[in-house]
């Protein structure tokens, strides 16, 4: 078998382990006995059980910024509109995305370090995508010009990422998410003013 196919074997395999088991209670022997793979395979592709995990919670991300391209770079849809399916398909993406709900949990208890650049790197992509959404928006009028625009950010990233907890790891999603076009209208509301 090819590198790459045992590699993403081994990525297929621990992404279904750590979904369903987590972190802590999945480990690279169940992994290796799994994928059908010596564990000196393992290691080979993965010096640790913390890089296999950041690469799977990666390909998690890498997957969710794919779908948010989709909506920013959809040249049908108002800046208006596209904020709103921003924020509706960051949600739905996210409520399948198992192991960075692990993460989640992590910051709520003993925190991933080892994630931190990871996460880093996923806000500074938001902010920039959030940030070409509004501009664009300014640029056809629907919002108004603000001076304060990276400080907006931050606070609706902040908003963001607050719902995420109680969406994620208090199992509300289902109940929150048919009101998310309220929410999205006091924001872009707010941002037209």
């Amino acid at each position: 078998m090819p590198i790459d196919d045992t590699r993403d074997k081994i990525l297929s395999v621990a992404n279904t382990l750590f979904s369903k088991f987590g972190f802590h209670k999945t480990s690279m022997d169940e992994i290796a006995r799994i994928a059908r793979k010596a564990k000196g395979s393992l290691y080979y592709h993965f010096t640790n059980k913390e890089k296999l995990f950041t690469e799977v919670v990666e390909n998690e991300i890498n997957l969710l910024k794919a779908k948010l391209l989709q909506v920013v770079n959809n040249q049908e849809l108002s800046a208006t509109e596209k904020l709103k399916q921003y924020l509706v398909k960051r949600m739905f993406e996210l409520s399948k995305s198992i192991n960075y709900h692990e993460v989640l949990r992590a910051d709520l208890y003993e925190h991933f370090c080892f994630l931190d650049n990871v996460r880093s790197e996923m806000d500074i992509w938001e902010k920039d995508k959030l940030k070409t959404l509004i501009l664009e928006g300014v640029n056809k009028k629907e919002f108004a010009f603000r001076n304060d625009i990276d400080i907006l950010l931050d606070m609706f990233l902040m908003i963001l990422k607050g719902l995420e907890v109680p969406f994620y790891i208090q199992n509300k999603y289902s109940d929150y998410a048919p009101h998310f076009d309220g929410l999205m209208s006091i924001i872009t509301k707010g941002l037209s003013d």
